[in-house]
């Protein structure tokens, strides 16, 4: 291939340009806020998982308590209305007295043990409460968070898109000057190893860091300087320059 020695020192900067790209991708992409981002969206489904776990079970609390609570009306009812009877002298009966008596033992009984299962649930429902606000407290912490997270993110993703857009225009420009043929090979070889052209320097290939065989160096001295180089161990575009030791 053959190619204008100007032509061909272009592709320094096109590369150039290129890695300065290649560098603005790999920025965006290892953001420390992207991890921010990450860590604080997994927290948050954490916790809305756990609040409406919470949140289930404060309710299923709440209706126990409301059941436990009206079998004590329920026996309190019993016992005030045997009670009534007793005060009242209807029930004249030895055996009868005895047996009413009995019941309103035993339903006062029964009312303390309700009332016992009430507190209880009482005190684990007030924990259930308590625990659901705790777990939105940490959600509103969090989200605030991870909001500002995402302005930091999106900051930098301004300025690095911003900065790739400069890079972008002026790679644009540069292409307009190389042939479409060397430019063909340049993008096929960059795509194969990341760096299409490299510059030959005191007998070295920049772009794989070998320095060359005295064949090697020979044979570039005695190529016309439009013949298009290719450096035999890494096969990028070798450019050369004054500094080339040539």
């Amino acid at each position: 291939m053959k190619a204008a020695p100007e032509a061909q020192k272009r592709l320094l900067d096109l590369a150039e340009l290129d890695a300065a790209a290649d560098r603005l991708r790999h920025r965006r992409r290892s953001l420390p806020e992207l991890a921010e981002v990450e860590e604080r969206s997994k927290r948050l489904a954490q916790l809305a998982t756990q609040i409406i776990a919470a949140e289930t079970e404060a309710g299923d609390l709440g209706r126990d308590q409301a059941k436990a609570e009206s079998d004590v009306d329920a026996v309190r009812t019993r016992v005030d209305r045997d009670q009534k009877r007793l005060d009242s002298g209807q029930v004249t009966s030895p055996k009868d007295l005895a047996s009413l008596q009995s019941e309103i033992v035993s339903l006062r009984r029964r009312q303390s043990d309700l009332e016992e299962v009430v507190l209880e649930i009482m005190e684990r429902r007030e924990a259930a409460d308590a625990r659901v606000s705790t777990l939105k407290a940490d959600r509103d912490t969090v989200t605030a968070a991870l909001r500002e997270s995402e302005d930091r993110r999106d900051a930098s993703f301004a300025e690095i898109d911003k900065e790739g857009a400069e890079v972008q225009g002026r790679r644009s420009t540069l292409v307009a000057d190389v042939p479409a043929d060397l430019l063909g090979l340049y993008e096929k070889l960059r795509e194969q190893s990341g760096v299409g052209a490299a510059m030959l320097h005191g007998g070295r290939c920049l772009g794989c860091r070998t320095s060359l065989s005295i064949a090697d160096l020979n044979r570039i001295r005695a190529a016309a300087p439009d013949e298009v180089v290719r450096c035999e161990e890494c096969r990028r575009i070798l450019v050369r320059t004054p500094e080339s030791g040539l």
